[in-house]
Parts: C-alpha cells; structure tokens; sequence
C-alpha cells in the first residue's frame, strides 16, 4: 500500500523555523520524484519544492526561495522540507506527494496534475 505521511507541523512564532518530514513506505521509492505543498484555507494549493531520485538540491519555488529547503534521506526512505524565517502567510496546511522521476526538460517540477498519492498533511501555523 502506497503511503506518504507527513510529520512536523506546529504552531511557531514569525521568524520561527520547522522541518516537515514525509515518510515513504509501500512503493520503489528510487522511481518517483517527491514534491511539497500547501494549502491555505481559501486558497488553492500552491507548489513549494520538489526533489528527484538524483538531485541533490531539488526544486523550489521563487515565493519559498531562501527560506526553504528540501531534502532526501534515499536510506530511510524520507524527504524533508526545512523551512525558515516563517512569515503568518506561510500558515497552511503542507503535503507531499509522488509522481514520476523527472527527466531531462522537464518543465515544472511542481505541476500539481503531475502528483498522484498525496498524504494527508501536517497543519503549520505561524502567528504571535
């Protein structure tokens, strides 16, 4: 059974920092390429960073850049989001999900047609 598991949501203070993690199980994890989202109440689901089987640094959105990461942990099976100086805006709902390896050309990594298998998400929130 393929699942993705979110982990790591909090409620921080602006400036604050948190890493998200998503657990893989129950599928060739060294086939598919991960991405993270979020989702504000209101608003619709917005691509932040996503990483292939061989990229070291992935991808990530102009919004988010400089202030997220992501990374992979190919042994444990995980993909991390670290997510730094938080703003109120960044308040949402996160997930990952899989889709296909990127290949060479590949236009938009964070094509939300593109995903299948979503987990169920980790809630941030970031206030004073």
């Amino acid at each position: 059974q393929v699942q993705l598991v979110e982990s790591g949501g909090d409620s921080v203070q602006p400036g604050g920092s948190l890493r998200l993690t998503c657990a893989l199980s129950g599928f060739a994890y060294n086939y598919y390429a991960i991405g993270w989202f979020r989702q504000a109440p209101g608003k619709e689901r917005e691509g932040l960073a996503a990483i292939g089987i061989m990229e070291p640094a992935g991808h990530v959105a102009n919004p988010v850049k400089g202030r997220f990461t992501i990374s992979r942990d190919n042994v444990k099976n995980m993909v991390y989001l670290q997510m730094n100086n938080l703003k109120p805006s960044d308040t949402a709902l996160y997930s990952c999900a899989r889709r296909s390896d990127f290949v060479p050309g590949t236009l938009n990594p964070l094509l939300i047609g593109e995903y299948e298998d979503w987990g169920q998400g980790t809630q941030v929130t970031v206030s004073s």
